[in-house]
């Protein structure tokens, strides 16, 4: 395992079937410090997570590029939640973690529950960032139907190159999620999902990394099973809005709630005025990200953070 220390923040290589998947680390090196493994989204890296890691200074953080994704996106399939969920437990391992709160956002929501099954030993609780339930898409969508449902713009954008590092910037200052939410971890989150010369950049993340694992979430066998058997303190911070800012987020209310109802384990919180990028790139969504792991990692404190939850009462589905 090799690692390059800049400041606070520094990253490894930490070697897995194929190659070696890139971490990026924040907080001590001291082993005894209390560790966070926070997981990515679908088409995103571990620069995901500066704001988070700003406000959690005596955490322990460590968070990989997925493989296909970020600077691991020269790793080969098969993808899926299991794989990588098999890649998470060698990067616990190469630290010599014993066990971790993990975070998940959006689609590295689905992989920490799926880690959670596989691997209950290393994971104590579950932080879940608008993401790991079951999506809300019509029975029997193909594979591409389903990623243009609930990925649209983000698919789309895998396969566009860039002329400059400064128009890359400008499609995401335009972007409906960060228009009024624009800030450096964003523009360092958007400099780093680059790859190529200038002469023709692209986003670091293969579509093919993406199709597999959009499809395998929602059809694959592997997030149904660690749903049912869902055995840690597990929190849900849900996101009101959606992947463009739209009003309408990844889950309705009513089908978060309707799986609180099923899973002993599972609190829902709604996090107001955020996006579903928002929720963990910006304030006060990071804030309250960086609160809820605080309370995980306190000994034997419940997943949730205090205070009354945001959200309303159940309401069943219909």
């Amino acid at each position: 395992m090799s690692e390059h220390n800049t400041g606070g923040y520094r990253t490894a290589d930490v070697p897995v079937h194929g190659g070696a998947l890139r971490c990026g680390l924040w907080g001590p090196e001291d082993p005894a410090a209390p560790v966070l493994l926070a997981v990515h989204g679908v088409t995103a890296s571990h620069k995901t997570w500066g704001l988070v890691a700003a406000r959690l200074p005596h955490v322990r953080i460590i968070a990989p590029d997925l493989r296909g994704r970020g600077r691991s996106n020269g790793l080969p399939g098969p993808y899926g939640m299991a794989a990588h969920a098999e890649d998470l437990a060698a990067v616990l391992g190469a630290f010599e973690v014993e066990s971790a709160v993990v975070a998940g956002h959006s689609m590295g929501a689905f992989v920490s529950v799926v880690l959670a099954h596989r691997y209950p030993r290393l994971v104590r609780s579950l932080v879940l960032i608008d993401g790991g339930l079951p999506l809300q898409v019509p029975p029997g969508l193909s594979d591409d139907e389903v990623i243009e449902a609930v990925l649209g713009p983000a698919a789309e954008r895998l396969g566009t190159r860039y002329a400059s590092r400064e128009a890359y910037r400008s499609f995401w200052r335009q972007h409906p999620a960060f228009a009024r939410n624009w800030n450096p971890l964003v523009e360092e989150y958007v400099d780093y999902d680059l790859a190529g010369e200038e002469s023709g950049l692209r986003p670091a993340t293969r579509f093919e990394a993406m199709r597999e694992d959009t499809a395998d979430l929602n059809r694959g066998p592997d997030l149904r099973a660690a749903l049912a058997a869902l055995a840690v303190p597990t929190l849900l911070l849900r996101a009101p809005r959606g992947l463009m800012d739209e009003p309408a987020g990844l889950y309705t209310q009513a089908h978060a709630r309707c799986w609180e109802g099923q899973l002993e384990r599972l609190t829902v919180r709604d996090v107001p005025d955020v996006n579903h990028y928002t929720i963990v790139m910006d304030a006060p969504g990071a804030g309250v990200v960086a609160e809820a792991v605080a309370a995980a990692l306190v000994p034997d404190a419940p997943a949730e953070p205090g205070g009354p939850s945001a959200v309303a009462a159940p309401t069943a589905p219909r």
